[in-house]
């Protein structure tokens, strides 16, 4: 076994661990942080490298399904490297404005937000799934209310609240499964479904749906999408930012769990999370774009345009064929990445409006708009080729919302930069604080620029999704792995 498999779990966990001994200085923090999400970045690259084989990693070299096991493929090596470039834009951003001195503990909680994420993107079993979804929740908590705020606190409330109901339902779904099938491992679970007795069917549908629900809440996807705008809109920017990644852990998750546990040619459950999961993702790209265009303040409207890119993202999940899937996980690249530039932007425009700051948010809301010539408009030609069947409806709605995103987009912007009496700069932000900014939009360059190649790549990613055989193989080795 390859001990590089659990490093991006043990390696935050250490150096947050390390952090609330030493007590360091912020420069100290910032450096063992810092130190440690660039590791990160590099482990993922050499898991990327080693991905077209699935590997797995048994704890305690106990075999599955009795063991806690995790697994690295593409789709997980992914992840990995969009969480860990994410997390390195962000601490770049917060160095430069000192955001990170406005109240304790954040590079600590930073590192176990990446420890929960990069687990749940390992992890081969269901319930370790759960385990990591509450690491990297706490950890979102306490992020969330970091600098404090009676608007922040309240948001932050309603945020557990949401999110507690999700864990107590992936809890009920994960004991009826168990109940049924006797296993949670994902692989196992692949095994023994379609052998499942006909009358533990209904059971079956029922744990289905909950699992969906669960997925759903995390994904913000209507009608469980009341938390994500007011959480995003009054978190802290660069914590808004890194949040941009933890609402793909739901589309993750269905992904996953959609392709490997319950796929459409399952006979229990059939195309019935498709059916469900289509109309509300239709609904959430609705709905997040008529927030954007009747939103007044900018946090607010990058939170809807959240909302609405989710929506765009899952309407390609839920075809749950190889070719939409691809398409999903190019527009999952790039809706992470362009939310993160909006989101660090609204950080720097109470502060700083000057041109080079206008032109890094014209930039970022042609991106999130999906206009050419970034990898926005890319990524949505894509999701449309890959929906053919459906065009008439699907098409129409996905260009009227991209039009209203572009307008409430337009309206704010021209209100911010025309309109709006400049600030003072503020002493506390360093020139180069637009930096992480930059390099969010840049990377969205060469994900256009190089669509060809990173398509090619994920088009084997999704073939290996939807033909899960090699995944199941590798944790069938045990512990001989």
């Amino acid at each position: 076994m390859s001990h590089l498999i659990i490093a991006p779990i043990i390696l935050p966990a250490v150096l947050a661990g390390l952090l609330v001994i030493l007590r360091p200085s912020i420069g100290l923090q910032r450096a063992i942080s810092g130190a440690g999400t660039l590791a990160l970045c590099v482990i993922a690259v050499m898991l990327a490298a080693q991905a077209d084989t699935p590997r797995a990693y048994f704890l305690g070299n106990w075999p599955a399904p009795f063991g806690i096991a995790l697994l690295s493929d593409r789709l997980s090596s992914l992840m990995l490297m969009l969480t860990a470039a994410l997390g390195l834009l962000v601490l770049i951003h917060v160095a430069s404005t000192g955001w990170d001195r406005s109240g304790k503990h954040f590079h600590t909680l930073f590192l176990f937000q990446l420890m929960g994420l990069n687990g749940a993107f390992l992890t081969a079993d269901a319930f370790n799934l759960f385990v990591f979804f509450e690491v990297l929740l706490i950890a979102s908590y306490g992020l969330m209310v970091h600098g404090g705020g009676r608007e922040r606190l309240r948001a932050g409330v309603q945020y557990v609240a949401f999110n507690l109901l999700g864990s107590s339902l992936f809890l009920i779904a994960l004991a009826t499964i168990y109940a049924v099938t006797g296993t949670l491992n994902m692989a196992d679970l692949a095994v023994k479904l379609p052998d499942l007795p006909a009358g533990d069917s209904a059971l079956l549908r029922v744990a289905a749906v909950l699992v969906m629900m669960v997925f759903a809440i995390k994904a913000a996807m209507v009608p469980l999408q009341f938390w994500l705008p007011a959480t995003y809109a009054n978190a802290p920017a660069p914590v808004a930012a890194l949040f941009a990644v933890m609402t793909k852990v739901g589309a993750y998750a269905l992904i996953r769990f959609g392709t490997l546990v319950f796929p459409t040619d399952l006979a229990a459950t059939g195309t019935l999370i498709q059916d469900l999961l289509q109309p509300a993702a239709i609904l959430t790209m609705v709905i997040g774009a008529i927030g954007v265009l009747g939103s007044r303040e900018l946090p607010r409207l990058v939170a809807f345009s959240a909302l609405g890119s989710m929506g765009l993202l899952l309407i390609a999940v839920s075809a749950f064929t190889p070719q939409a899937t691809a398409a999903a996980l190019y527009y999952l690249i790039h809706s992470t990445l362009a939310m993160a530039a909006l989101f660090l932007l609204s950080d720097l425009v109470p502060n700083r409006r000057d041109g080079l700051t206008a032109a890094l948010f014209m930039a970022a809301a042609v991106a999130m708009a999906g206009m050419p010539p970034l990898s926005g408009f890319v990524g949505k030609l894509l999701i449309m080729d890959a929906l053919r069947a459906s065009a008439p409806l699907i098409w129409t709605l996905i260009l009227l919302s991209s039009l209203l995103t572009m307008l409430g987009l337009a309206r704010i912007g021209s209100g911010l930069f025309w309109k709006a009496e400049a600030p003072r700069p503020s002493d506390s932000i360093a020139p180069f604080a637009p930096l992480a900014t930059a390099l969010c939009l840049s990377a969205l360059l060469a994900l256009t620029l190089g669509a060809g190649p990173i398509l090619t790549w994920l088009e084997a990613t999704a073939q290996n999704l939807h033909a899960p055989a090699a995944y199941i193989a590798a944790l069938s080795l045990g512990a001989g792995g």
